[in-house]
């Protein structure tokens, strides 16, 4: 009997373990379907490691893209111009780099992509880029480069428009100087040095190098002469589509940059003042760009806070490069930006 009764409790204590088992089961299963809901959208961009994409390395570093459902890979590139077409392409989703002639000689011959998001700008108040002469030079002011030679890094570039804004924002025009393209950063910072030209065009770091090695001088801020959108965040044409993901991506893009702009960018009577995570802002950048964090706090770009483009700027950049015959074929801004989804992500957080 006691046999009986041993047996009887064992059964019941087994098959209430199976129900239990089949209960914890029927609730995994009740949760894997909600995982598969919220399953992630992968995203792939294509950047460089330069400091101006630091708004996407915080969006990694701090799960800004997970926390909206955007599983995001990352694809590094060596070049400018490769992302962009990438991106057209459709090889990648999202694309950061600059624009530049080219960009738009793509879009007149027919490749679609969309500009959607500030990814670095020259705004006045704020070091960037700068037109440098050398040290010992006579040369005070853009009107005095007329007859003279202007260091760029290649025709059509965003330093050649650079270049020739400032001219023509000083009663001059690219007719009055000659553009010596030298392919490269190093090479402007070369040929100043030894006099090979007369001004260059550069950017920080580097201008803050060449003024602590005392081998030149500048002659004015870009941004403190015209607004600039020297690069973006473009989408391809079939992200830009699918609406929610794109959204979602730049709801993360958002968080970012306002984050960049309250650690790095914020003014104190008119001076810029570390702001309260400004050194993991800084130490993140250095990390995925592999510089030293002293080097990074030299070249902090400019970005509007919710990473809002300048769109009437596209349009004046295309009218320039169409003028000087750098664009095959004219083409309408309207074609290239689309400020809707980011307007719509910056509305979703607030």
């Amino acid at each position: 009997m006691r046999k009986r009764t041993a047996f009887a409790l064992i059964s019941a204590l087994f098959l209430a373990c199976m129900l239990a088992a089949c209960g914890q089961e029927s609730s995994n299963g009740s949760t894997g379907s909600t995982d598969s809901d919220t399953e992630q959208a992968s995203v792939d961009i294509g950047m460089l490691k330069l400091t101006s994409s630091a708004p996407l390395f915080i969006a990694l570093e701090k799960g800004y893209f997970e926390e909206e459902g955007i599983d995001a890979q990352v694809s590094w590139f060596e070049a400018a111009q490769p992302i962009a077409v990438a991106t057209a392409g459709g090889d990648v989703d999202v694309g950061a780099t600059g624009i530049t002639a080219s960009l738009y000689n793509m879009v007149a011959g027919g490749e679609e992509l969309v500009i959607v998001a500030d990814k670095g700008r020259e705004q006045e108040g704020y070091s960037s880029t700068a037109l440098l002469v050398h040290s010992d030079s006579d040369i005070e002011t853009v009107e005095d480069l007329k007859d003279k030679k202007i260091g760029i890094t290649q025709t059509g570039s965003t330093f050649h428009y650079m270049a020739g804004r400032l001219l023509e924002e000083h009663g001059l025009t690219s007719a009055d100087v000659e553009m010596v393209p030298v392919n490269s950063i190093p090479g402007l910072m070369e040929t100043l040095q030894s006099k090979q030209v007369d001004a260059v065009l550069l950017n920080e770091p580097n201008i803050t190098m060449v003024l602590d090695e005392g081998y030149g001088k500048v002659i004015t801020q870009v941004g403190d002469v015209i607004d600039y959108q020297t690069s973006g965040i473009f989408f391809s044409k079939s992200f830009a589509g699918d609406t929610e993901a794109a959204t979602k991506f730049l709801k993360a893009y958002a968080k970012a940059t306002q984050y960049y702009y309250d650690a790095v960018l914020t003014k104190e009577n008119g001076e810029i003042v570390p702001g309260e995570n400004y050194d993991e802002v800084i130490q993140i950048i250095a990390e995925y760009t592999d510089q030293e964090p002293a080097i990074i706090e030299r070249g902090l770009p400019y970005m509007d806070p919710y990473g809002q483009l300048l769109a009437p700027d596209i349009q004046t950049q295309i009218d320039w490069y169409a003028k000087e015959e750098l664009i095959a074929v004219p083409i309408d801004a309207d074609e290239i930006v689309n400020t809707d989804l980011l307007d719509q992500a910056i509305k979703e957080l607030e």
